[in-house]
């Protein structure tokens, strides 16, 4: 996937241009998301904070293509993700989006190691006789390789993020997208988890966040703050 060049900043890898999203209600139509336009570059490291129902869970949303804007355009790379149909999404976001939730979502019934193995069975990624080694790579990344044959019930919720976190590795998407994935982990794992999606960034990932813990800003390249379903304001990281 290509993407545009720009020599002084990082290359452009998300587009919101005057997003909108509405909802109609009972009492009439609600604007979740209100005009809103963002460029996010690759390798960048960004949190979406704001009050409850400022808008943060819907921008997520709309961007991975799990619910659709009712106008304006996103780009992400060299896809116009608002152009493509639910099966399209659906093939596009296996391959290109990792997403990661605060309760983790991994399947009961499947070991670790298989919970990994999915969006690769799923998209066809890798041949089948890798698929497995490549998740026993993650998990090892991860640092719960030892973990892989168990099923999630069995690891603490620091690990089941960990196995989640591999899970959406597991097609080496250039977008990683969490929300609140630290909301239910003490604060030494918390900041183990930064620390790693850090890491990730400064390997060119994209990683972006929906958080409501401020203490956390110091990993951020950048915040993004919504109010009511428009960006409030942007504040690059201090150095």
């Amino acid at each position: 996937m290509r993407y545009s060049e720009a020599v002084w900043a990082p290359k452009s890898l998300i587009s919101l241009s005057h997003v909108f999203k509405r909802y109609e209600t009972p009492s009439g139509s609600f604007e979740a998301l209100k005009d809103v336009s963002l460029e996010i570059g690759e390798g960048e490291y960004v949190a979406v904070v704001g009050k409850s129902g400022s808008g943060k869970s819907t921008l997520i949303n709309v961007l991975t293509g799990i619910d659709s804007a009712s106008s304006g355009q996103i780009r992400v790379g060299d896809t116009a993700v608002h152009g493509l149909d639910q099966e399209q999404l659906s093939v596009w976001r296996g391959k290109n989006v990792g997403v990661i939730f605060q309760f983790f979502q991994l399947l009961p019934t499947l070991t670790v190691a298989e919970n990994v193995m999915l969006p690769m069975d799923f998209c066809d990624t890798y041949p089948p006789a890798d698929r497995r080694s490549r998740a026993i790579a993650l998990l090892d990344k991860m640092g719960i390789a030892d973990q892989a044959d168990k099923l999630p019930a069995d690891l603490s919720g620091g690990q089941q993020q960990r196995a989640a976190i591999a899970r959406a590795l597991a097609n080496d998407p250039p977008l990683l997208v969490a929300d609140e994935p630290t909301g239910n982990l003490d604060s030494k794992t918390s900041d183990e988890v930064m620390q790693f999606f850090s890491a990730l960034a400064g390997e060119g990932k994209t990683v972006l966040m929906v958080t409501h813990e401020r203490d956390l800003s110091r990993y951020f390249t950048r915040t993004i703050t919504l109010a009511d379903g428009a960006v409030a304001s942007e504040a690059e990281r201090s150095h």
